[in-house]
């Protein structure tokens, strides 16, 4: 059933019952158009209420509908939202729980709203590279004022009842459990007869409207990572507030109509699946028994260690932190301190939340205190045999069906897994840095990992806010893998003849969060350095330039130690051009023999980027991820890929063209300064070009 029609005290009320969000695909439109007029008709009604079940109003349009002919078909979102609003009864919207997107645009089309303590409402569509196209940036405006709308529109983010009151958006919060405030409501209104519309209210703000739009667009050019979307909605809202209604709605449709047509929209509706995707494993159904994880452990107090543990306290999950020595702990929870303190100076939690979450991590100084945990989390040194040691100590004294976690980012899981008699109970969870802010979670399945086992790490991951995709055993497993690739091409066009600015430039100008090298001072070169180290006796086949080795070997380990690639003044995280660094590229040229060349920044994007791209065809061919999309969610949510481009996976095929990519690499191979043998495409990309030619 998709909509409820039942008549109760005089008024009509139409329940949108679509699981799970009460879209409003065009059988919903349908069938609320039918009750509409139902009511309209019948002489008994005096008023009518929209609501939806459960806690959910509406989640707003089906997204899966855009670029179909179900999007535009009769009634589109906008013709049902006018039937509402030129209804000759009054029309309530009961909002119950979250209202998004079309779902508050429709409740901005009902003459009155009402609202539930909980209620959450928001016009979202900006985070799928949209703006609300059914008349959300004419009507809120109207109804909140031109500042709040502003904000409500070009982030996304929701407000709450209390909010949505103070600003006249809904006319009452009512309660949860009962109809009754919602019904007395209506036959107030019925009596009254009034059908107040929101078209035509003009809209307010309290300054200087020009210059209210302007701080808006300048703003979103500083912070908006090149996404076009969010400067869309600020041309809309402008338009609500300087045209007659029909004009702007007019101009809302139009770029609404381009946006959806756009890459940057195609782009993020597919991460946008991506990531509900990724949760799903084709042999660990949802209906998969999962552990119960009430007590976690973290072995390891430093940077990583702590974002693991406020990840969990973020959670409201006790955690105990084993550190041998007292001083380390100690040194552990005042950066923990230090980092929810700076949280609660920018208003996001109080300082009674940042005490609660301080109280949730407890000290543990033997292996023998985790004894009774159900979840136990290595993050120490990044040495195999460190690695086995921990884990062969932990089998020896924590509890059976406890799940045993690395979090390792490179080593080999089986053997880790190995070091133990239960190999079903360990599994990877690889966190990025750091941990308690970056959204990705690498899971890896090791050979013997139990489906038990990960389909509750899949369970947990949610339950602390991750995004978590499986990934198979290899040295590095999905990100670290591919990311080798790009850092070997970034040294070798700083090699050939680009300098490490112009490297960094054409990747920020790309889209990337931060040029290569800027982030290798970031993280510090000390971590790849010793990678390479491995490299070089493990896989001796591998070529690497040389240069990152000198760099690192002048004591040059990047922000921590005030010198890597870029000089960092003290305090101060601003990258600085270095002479020495200039001098020390050119002697290595030299003592290669290489004679610089230019590398045009295309070269740069197309090497950095197409590695990336080949690499993950070769995780896919060797199934160490299970989709494609899923590397896209990896690289978007991990590693600052831009999201206006979907993913180094969704970019290479559908916004650039597999056969335009295989065409570039086999230009790069032929390049004698390049290892040729890298650029040969891998069996997957060759696929799916085929596939693609073949369409």
């Amino acid at each position: 059933m998709a909509v409820w029609y039942e008549v109760r005290r005089g008024t009509a009320v139409i329940q949108i019952d679509n699981p799970p969000v009460n879209g409003l695909s065009h059988a919903v439109r349908a069938a609320l158009g039918e009750s509409l007029e139902r009511a309209l008709d019948d002489p008994q009604v005096k008023a009518v209420v929209l609501t939806g079940t459960a806690k959910t109003f509406s989640g707003g349009a089906d997204i899966r509908e855009f670029n179909s002919a179900a999007m535009a078909a009769s009634p589109s979102l906008a013709q049902l939202i006018e039937a509402t609003e030129t209804a000759t009864k009054p029309v309530v919207a009961a909002i119950n729980g979250v209202c998004m997107g079309g779902g508050l645009e429709l409740s901005l089309g009902c003459h009155y709203r009402l609202a539930t303590r909980d209620a959450q409402m928001a016009l979202p569509e900006v985070k799928i590279g949209l703006i609300p196209g059914a008349g959300g940036t004419q009507r809120l405006p109207r109804a909140v004022g031109a500042e709040l709308a502003l904000r409500m529109i070009t982030t996304g983010d929701p407000i709450d009842a209390d909010t949505a009151l103070r600003h006249g958006l809904v006319e009452r919060i009512v309660v949860n459990d009962s109809f009754d405030d919602v019904l007395a409501f209506c036959e107030e209104i019925a009596v009254r007869g009034q059908r107040p519309k929101l078209r035509e209210r003009v809209v307010t703000l309290t300054g200087d409207m020009g210059a209210l739009f302007v701080a808006a667009r300048a703003e979103l050019h500083k912070t908006g990572r090149g996404l076009q979307a969010p400067l869309a909605c600020v041309d809309a809202v402008e338009a609500a507030a300087r045209l007659p209604f029909d004009e702007g709605l007019a101009y809302e449709r139009k770029i609404f109509i381009e946006r959806v047509q756009a890459d940057e929209s195609k782009a993020l509706r597919h991460a946008f699946f991506a990531e509900r995707t990724a949760a799903k494993i084709p042999d660990v159904p949802d209906g998969t028994p999962t552990r119960r994880i009430d007590r976690v452990a973290v072995i390891g107090f430093g940077t990583m260690g702590g974002g693991i543990a406020m990840s969990f306290a973020n959670a409201g999950m006790p955690v105990r932190v084993l550190e041998t020595k007292p001083e380390a702990f100690e040194r552990g929870m005042t950066a923990c301190r230090m980092n929810w303190e700076a949280t609660a100076k920018k208003g996001r939690m109080t300082a009674a939340e940042v005490q609660q979450r301080m109280a949730l991590l407890q000290p543990a100084t033997s292996m023998q205190d985790l004894a009774d945990c159900d979840l136990v989390i290595e993050a120490v040194f990044e040495d195999m045999a460190v690695k086995q040691s921990v884990f062969k100590a932990l089998d020896a004294v924590v509890k059976p069906g406890a799940i045993f976690a690395t979090n390792t980012s490179t080593l080999d899981v089986n053997q880790i897994a190995a070091a133990t008699r239960r190999p079903q109970d360990v599994i990877g969870l690889h966190f990025f840095s750091p941990a308690n802010v970056m959204r990705l979670l690498e899971v890896v399945r090791a050979e013997k990992t139990g489906k038990d086992a990960l389909a509750t790490a899949m369970k947990l991951a949610r339950r602390i806010r991750k995004v978590a995709v499986v990934s198979g055993v290899c040295d590095g497993f999905i990100g670290n893998r591919m990311l080798e690739q790009y850092v070997r091409q970034s040294l070798f066009l700083l090699d050939e003849g680009a300098s490490l600015q112009q490297i960094d430039a054409a990747l920020l100008k790309f889209g990337m969060a931060m040029g290569p090298f800027t982030m290798y001072d970031m993280a510090g070169m000390d971590i790849g350095y010793a990678i390479r180290q491995r490299r070089y006796v493990e896989k001796p086949h591998i070529t690497y330039s040389k240069i990152a080795d000198k760099v690192v070997e002048l004591g040059r380990l990047g922000q921590k130690s005030g010198k890597g690639w870029y000089r960092y003044e003290p305090g101060d995280r601003t990258p600085r051009p270095d002479p020495e660094i200039d001098a020390l590229i050119q002697a290595h040229r030299a003592e290669v023999g290489i004679t610089p060349r230019t590398v045009s920044d295309q070269e740069i994007v197309q090497r950095c980027v197409f590695a990336l791209v080949n690499e993950g065809a070769k995780i896919l061919e060797e199934g160490i991820a299970l989709r494609a999309s899923d590397i896209d969610v990896v690289y978007l949510t991990g590693y600052g890929f831009p999201v206006a481009k979907g993913g180094p996976m969704f970019y290479a095929e559908k916004l650039v063209g597999l056969s335009q990519v295989i065409e570039a690499m086999h230009g790069f191979a032929v390049n004698p300064a390049v290892d040729s043998r890298f650029w040969q495409p891998a069996p997957w990309l060759l696929r799916q070009a085929e596939k693609t030619a073949a369409k």
